[in-house]
């Protein structure tokens, strides 16, 4: 993968956290060192799951080599396509309710879920044989940052801003997943 693609894949799969960051901002109102302190259990988690994702997907990558660059697309789209119908589902009661949990079980909680997707991305990149550590490291460092600025800006602007971000990231993966497979199929150079 190209250092573009990496941090568009770096912005995406932050999107999600960002956007819970900004809800747990508008609840909360953290300080400086709350919302690092909550960057870095997002941004760890968040380079944890695409290496179990790739693992997994190591294991099965010889039953489907022929077929990996469709399964890398799918992923990613269905990933994608997710975060884009999210995004434009109304802020229910009940989601500010769960923004307004307290606690390290609660944080480490809405880590794990926002982070499942970059696991279904890493099946994928195991597939297209991309160098999984560096971008599982790019992947927790963007997740990193953008919780923190997330959080710190959801004590201005509130939940919107939030989905925007999320709509965002969603085409984002949608369009990287088209990329790989358009350069495995022949149809751009790549």
């Amino acid at each position: 993968m190209t250092p573009i693609s990496i941090a568009v894949l770096s912005l995406s799969m932050s999107a999600d956290a960002f956007a819970a960051s900004v809800g747990r901002g508008a609840a909360h109102r953290p300080n400086f060192s709350t919302a690092v302190r909550n960057g870095l259990v997002f941004g760890l988690i968040e380079a944890i799951t695409p290496l179990i994702g790739w693992a997994l997907g190591l294991a099965a990558a010889g039953f489907v080599e022929r077929v990996d660059h469709w399964i890398a697309f799918g992923l990613l789209a269905a990933v994608g396509g997710k975060m884009l119908w999210e995004s434009f589902q109304p802020v229910e009661a009940d989601d500010a309710r769960q923004a307004m949990r307290r606690g390290v079980w609660a944080l480490i909680a809405t880590a794990i879920g926002t982070s499942i997707d970059a696991a279904a991305v890493g099946v994928g990149l195991a597939f297209i044989g991309a160098n999984i550590w560096i971008i599982a490291a790019a992947i927790g460092f963007t997740t990193f940052v953008m919780t923190t600025i997330g959080m710190l800006i959801g004590r201005a602007v509130g939940l919107k801003f939030g989905k925007i971000a999320e709509a965002i990231g969603g085409a984002a993966l949608i369009g990287l997943g088209t990329m790989i497979l358009l350069e495995h199929t022949g149809v751009i150079g790549g």
